[in-house]
């Protein structure tokens, strides 16, 4: 495949010397700053062959990288191999980011204007904006022609007629979510985005996140694999709402009747495509005043639009409240995420009882085998609308990628020995789940054992946390990483992400990580607890739940939060050397597999029943 890849980036820099162009940015990300796109923007995967769901690429004369960050260092360099694209690592104490490198490294001593050129469509206005300042900090003057200047140019859809038979903008069945899943009308959350423009001095919002419109309008589809999103841009001003979302062809009738039940409610629906003519035309007429824009996740092709057909100040930059509030569920969402993890923790645990009767009955069962068993118990849940991320299914060296990708066709086989990591989870009508278990297969190494107990020791420690109301995720990060890092151990990714209802498996503005984002964890948000290691060629430990912020009670020194576990499956304990944990981390894990037991057990076979009264003993 590295041919291909290799021809395919050469026929790039054929493009670049016909335009005139000194480098191309190749962004991984879509039109609305999806961190998953449809296959239409999967351009990265087409130029290179790296599947990574993080990763950017820059090509000039000489030079092609792909910038990735620490999860996908070891996939990356077998995917690109042959393709003559080098890494570039980000997350690291050395690393130097596209801007700078494009700014100081790529062409130190050019003394005419640099040229490059992005895809407005799937290149962020905040991107662009770094590039421009790294530029400027650089001593290159923006738009000079002449000695150490530099230009930006967008072009849209720049790999159009290099790629063939490119996938079409999708369009899938579209439904609506109604108050009693929801727990609140769209006309509710309208109403809310209005009067936060107002309170901003704006007229109008226009929404460019997936995640943000799905939650607006309380409707939900599948444009992005494992995405319960609908690829759209979203127009709320003071009197209309205009919901930019026909893609062409003749919609399925459950689309048909989303639509109609929202132009009964005064929605207007209008064609994808039309965005920017419409929005050009509303802001020059004066139709529209104010309009309230995030940067974070509008495209630097539609801002350009804006700005050029607006007058000074029209196009205003706001953070989008509309993460924050959705981040944070309401009682009728979290009972939702409750029960869905009751089920969800049902097929793990038939799961688990199959595997370990399998793989110890001598049955052959690989890599691909378990992860089809693993969907075909969640697709017997009812409101089961399909996974909410492709399942990570690695036994030994495979797991020591962080996202591996199982193999459809000869993946290895699963021994009863060594540990294997399943992360998984599924999307629901009452919610989303995300579940990591390393499973003992049977006799483990010594270090195994150690790696095993250390990431459960950093699981545990962040489960009990007890902490101020204002608390940020970075701030908790340390009590999931205090136990790898005493033993001189360490994971790259972070600890711990958002989780939507019913939406996106990842999801912000809360974090659990290193990263300095300020944003409190507050009561009502849902979040994963998920520290690791990984052992390059051997193994590798991670250990997942989904924890919900909740009120601890008030003392003379403020407001104090805890987090509950939503997750219901146990922990295997066979792998564990109880020296290595303390009085209340054994307590806990106790407690934990006691509650699993006593939730799960009356729902199973009498067999499987018996089996995880087994897997529950304390220790």
């Amino acid at each position: 495949m590295g041919t291909i890849h290799y021809e395919r980036v050469e026929a790039l820099r054929a493009l670049m010397r016909e335009r005139g162009w000194d480098a191309v940015i190749i962004s991984g990300s879509d039109p609305h700053s999806s961190e998953y796109p449809a296959p239409r923007w999967k351009q990265v995967e087409w130029l290179s062959g790296f599947t990574g769901e993080a990763g950017d690429i820059v090509v000039t004369a000489s030079h092609a990288g792909l910038w990735t960050d620490t999860r996908y260092f070891i996939q990356a360099v077998r995917q690109l191999e042959g393709s003559g694209i080098v890494l570039h690592k980000t997350r690291v104490p050395e690393q130097v980011l596209i801007p700078e490198w494009l700014a100081t490294d790529a062409f130190a001593g050019k003394e005419k204007s640099v040229v490059i050129a992005v895809d407005g469509l799937c290149q962020g206005v905040s991107a662009v904006a770094g590039l421009k300042d790294a530029f400027l900090a650089a001593g290159r003057a923006e738009g000079s022609p002449d000695e150490d200047g530099f230009r930006i140019v967008s072009v849209p859809d720049m790999l159009e007629d290099l790629w063939e038979n490119r996938p079409p903008v999708p369009q899938t069945p579209v439904i609506t979510l109604g108050a009693e899943l929801a727990g609140e009308d769209r006309w509710s959350r309208i109403d809310w985005l209005r009067n936060e423009a107002a309170s901003a001095g704006c007229d109008a919002v226009l929404l460019t996140a997936l995640d943000e419109i799905a939650w607006t309008l309380n409707v939900r589809g599948s444009d992005i694999e494992y995405n319960p999103l609908v690829i759209s841009y979203l127009l709320v001003t003071g009197d209309s709402v205009e919901w930019f979302v026909r893609k062409g062809g003749q919609p399925d009738e459950d689309t048909l009747d989303t639509f109609q039940e929202l132009r009964d409610e005064g929605v207007a629906i209008l064609p994808y495509d039309d965005v920017s003519v419409v929005l050009a035309g509303e802001i020059e007429d004066g139709a529209i005043g104010r309009l309230a824009v995030d940067p974070s996740t509008l495209n630097y092709n539609l801002y350009h639009i804006l700005r050029t057909n607006s007058v000074e100040g029209t196009v205003v930059g706001w953070d989008s409240p509309v993460a924050l509030r959705k981040a944070v569920k309401n009682a009728v969402e979290i009972e939702g995420m409750r029960d869905i993890h009751v089920e969800d923790g049902l097929a793990m645990e038939r799961f688990l009882y199959w595997l370990e009767k399998s793989v110890n009955g001598g049955s052959t069962i690989d890599e691909w085998d378990a992860a089809r068993k693993l969907g075909s118990l969640r697709a017997e849940i009812p409101g089961y609308r399909g996974d909410s991320f492709e399942t990570i299914s690695a036994y030994g060296e495979g797991a020591a990628l962080p996202h591996y990708i199982t193999p459809h066709q000869g993946a290895p086989v699963l021994e009863p020995r060594g540990l294997y990591l399943v992360d998984s989870g599924g999307q629901y009508m009452n919610g989303t789940t995300d579940i990591t278990r390393t499973v003992p297969l049977g006799p483990c190494t010594m270090l195994e054992k150690e790696d095993y107990t250390l990431v459960l020791k950093g699981h545990i420690g962040l489960a009990m946390a007890v902490f101020p109301r204002g608390t940020a995720g970075c701030q908790l990060d340390v009590l999931a990483r205090s136990p790898l890092w005493r033993a001189r151990r360490n994971f790259g990714h972070g600890t711990g992400h958002g989780v939507g209802f019913f939406l996106g498996v990842h999801e912000g503005p809360q974090d659990i990580r290193q990263n300095f984002n300020r944003t409190p964890i507050l009561p009502g948000m849902i979040t994963s607890n998920e520290p690791g290691i990984y052992r390059e060629g051997m193994h590798g430990v991670r250990h997942e739940n989904l924890v919900l912020c909740v009120e601890d009670g008030r003392s003379e020194f403020g407001d104090w939060l805890r987090f509950e576990t939503l997750t219901l499956c146990h922990f295997d304990t066979s792998a564990i050397i109880v020296d290595l944990l303390d009085r209340d981390e054994i307590e806990w894990l106790n407690d934990y597999n006691a509650r699993v037991f006593r939730t799960l057990s009356p729902m199973l076979s009498p067999e499987e029943a018996e089996w995880l009264r087994n897997k529950c003993k304390p220790i």
